[in-house]
């Protein structure tokens, strides 16, 4: 069995992008350059590694392309790079001038193990400004069935060629030229829609002011177009300076996120990093729109030609990823970036929430507080959609509804809350209704017997909801819904009269971890008024407790995440469920990728040291367990019945009416017994 710990195994496919130091007009020497950077290639365990255009002779040689030594000696340059290629694993994509029927194309020569699988020319010639190309070079012909004889073999010649690895589901691979990715229809799009997963672009492309944010934006917005990745590697030092200079800039990106950039003005500069093939399958088939412009694209991908290789990746050995994984997929690393985001998920909850009003023609909330994240978020949600409206928040009813296991700090800090915004804060002490339902039901709480049952639970939360829309009633109010998707995930709500239920839920569509981070970046910068700061900071710093069962003799409180497992874990498998359909393996891997004690990924700068943990393999399969069976196979007929409330983020809601629809009546089997195979693998 491949190795657990393989990244091949696991959907991913490793790319390299070198930008070698050039020896103009010198093909033998450079494509020993190649070669030695294929070798470090192969070192790395990459499955591709790609060179810049024209990167046997340089690009910059001008007239010297039409030599007829220089293209003898590249047509022996190559020759020699397809041989040295026999004993390395990687897909080697190196740039050469090919001759066909006394025409010369500027070509990608696409190589694997000792041959020359196609060549592909260049597309679009430019011929403005610096660019002469068409001087030289004859525009790339469609593939026709030609084989052309080129450095000692016959290969497929022609534009329109993918590569697929036989033996690795999703691995395909197109290639186009520089211009072809600044063309207003890029051959890339068809690519991807004939199966390509990875496109790579050998490119010139010389250094000019602001020009690298340029092709930047460029290769990260046609991988998302295409929805595959997209890996770009321009010409670098030792090119000819005679009036153009060349800065070797390497790129990786994937599903319109930038992955890794190399550094730019060194020799033989480059990136390695590692592309998830089987998520941009899988959001390829979520995407309809993808199949709509394939089948109406068919006319030209039909005309594609397939050209099958044997990859054998290493499965045998450790390979882990070199990618960082993102411990929290909600959440954004980069500070700048958390704030912008923070910000949009505040603004899209205030538009909801005030449409919802306006339409309703009520201008009053009722919402319960209980001095933990949730009620916290949608208090402020909902203050500041009053204010968008100018009504006053005076109209904001903020209920306590104390119960036989709240604290006086949790209290304490609901009631603070309520006064920073503003807002009119009342209480109702449940215990006394909670007493009387308990004992009509006969349940031994009501005898004096300290039994803490899930009917001892929901007699607090469904009188908490029952109050709260009886309020409603009572005051013309709306019922603002506190619950969050995460605990719609995991079912970790009373159903019906309880807090699974709402007029409206604005926060429907946040997980747990996106909650915490909005909460402290409303902190950190006073969005909910300098007068909340403190409280806020309190409420973050609190254990996250539903506070249905008393303390124990210890003074331990009910805690949630002890229950049904760690937020940022679970938040984590949520996003990878829905977003992409992974299953439990995959999952195991990312997580300890992202979580493990050998984690690459770096903590983002709001996780406070306290926060900074990991988590076992042992840890991550018994949560992981924990998710699949209450997803699965609990909780969908909640879900089945959740109130209206706005969707947030990319990953998606879990609304019936959006993005998830499931049975009710599922079984989890099926992937808690990945879980148990994987358990038996790994000795746990």
């Amino acid at each position: 069995m491949p190795a657990f710990h393989n990244l091949y195994r696991h959907g991913f496919v490793r790319v390299a992008a070198f930008a070698p130091h050039v020896a103009p007009g010198n093909p033998m020497e450079n494509a020993k350059r190649l070669n030695a950077l294929a070798r470090e290639a192969d070192r790395r365990r990459a499955g591709i590694v790609l060179f810049p255009e024209l990167s046997l002779t340089g690009y910059a040689i001008d007239d010297l392309h039409h030599q007829a030594l220089m293209l003898d000696a590249s047509e022996r340059a190559s020759e020699a790079l397809i041989a040295a290629s026999a004993e390395l694993m990687p897909v080697i994509v190196a740039g050469a001038a090919v001759r066909v029927d006394h025409q010369l194309y500027n070509c990608a020569l696409i190589i694997h193990r000792g041959r020359l699988l196609g060549i592909v020319p260049k597309t679009y010639l430019p011929n403005y400004r610096e660019f002469y190309e068409k001087r030289w070079f004859a525009e790339g012909r469609p593939y026709t069935g030609r084989h052309v004889r080129y450095a000692g073999q016959d290969a497929p010649f022609g534009t329109g060629l993918l590569f697929e690895a036989e033996d690795m589901p999703g691995f395909s691979l197109m290639a186009e030229i520089c211009e072809d990715l600044w063309a207003v229809h890029p051959p890339s799009l068809d690519g991807a829609l004939a199966g390509a997963s990875i496109m790579v672009n050998l490119s010139a492309s010389n250094a000019l002011i602001g020009k690298a944010r340029e092709r930047e934006a460029l290769v990260r917005v046609q991988s998302q177009k295409t929805l595959g990745a997209y890996v770009f590697a321009a010409s670098g030092t030792g090119e000819s300076t005679t009036d153009l200079t060349w800065d070797g800039q390497t790129i990786a990106c994937e599903l319109g996120e930038t992955l890794a950039q190399g550094p730019r003005f060194e020799d033989g500069s480059g990136l390695v990093t590692d592309i998830d093939v089987e998520r941009i399958v899988q959001d390829r088939l979520r995407f309809s729109t993808y199949r709509d412009s394939a089948r109406n694209a068919q006319d030209r991908i039909a005309k594609w030609h397939r050209i099958g290789f044997t990859f054998a990746p290493p499965l045998d050995e450790t390979l882990p990823l070199e990618r960082p994984v993102r411990r929290f997929p909600f959440v954004p690393s980069d500070p700048a970036r958390l704030d912008e985001d923070c910000h949009e998920a505040w603004s899209i909850q205030v538009e909801a929430l005030v449409q919802r009003l306006r339409s309703s023609g009520i201008s009053r909330a009722v919402i319960g507080i209980s001095g933990g994240l949730d009620s916290t978020q949608a208090l402020i949600v909902t203050a500041r959609a009053f204010d968008r409206l100018g009504l006053a928040r005076k109209d904001i009813l903020a209920y306590t509804l104390p119960g036989f296991a709240t604290s006086d700090a949790t209290r304490q800090q609901a009631i603070e809350l309520a006064e920073a915004l503003d807002v009119t804060h009342r209480e109702i002490d449940i215990r006394p209704a909670a007493e009387r339902m308990l004992s009509d039901l006969g349940h031994p709480f009501a005898q004096g017997r300290s039994e803490y049952d899930i009917t001892f639970e929901n007699v607090q939360a469904g009188l908490r909801t029952d109050y709260l829309f009886r309020a409603a009633n009572h005051e013309n109010a709306l019922v603002i819904g506190t619950g969050d998707l995460s605990e719609a995930a995991l079912g970790w709500c009373a159903y019906g009269v309880g807090d699974h239920m709402s007029h409206y839920n604005v926060n429907a569509g946040l997980p747990k971890t996106l909650i915490q981070h909005l909460i402290a970046w409303a902190a950190r910068t006073g969005e909910a008024g300098r007068g909340a700061n403190a409280v806020l900071e309190r409420i973050l710093a609190t254990e996250i407790s539903p506070e249905l069962v008393p303390a124990g003799a210890d003074g331990a409180m009910q805690s949630t995440q002890a229950r049904i497992g760690p937020y940022p874990l679970q938040d984590f498998t949520l996003h990878h469920v829905v977003r992409y359909g992974f299953g439990p393996e995959k999952i195991a891997f990312l997580q300890e990728s992202a979580w493990g004690e050998a984690s690459r990924s770096d903590w983002p700068d709001h996780v406070a040291e306290a926060d900074r943990r990991h988590y076992s393999m042992a840890e991550i399969l018994k949560w992981l367990r924990v998710f699949h069976a209450r997803f699965f196979g609990q909780s969908q007929f909640k879900r089945s019945a959740v109130p209206n409330g706005p969707k947030l983020t990319s990953a998606g809601a879990l609304s019936p009416r959006g993005d998830w629809r499931m049975p009710s009546d599922m079984s989890a089997a099926l992937w808690l017994e990945a879980i148990d195979r994987l358990e038996e693998e790994l000795g746990l």
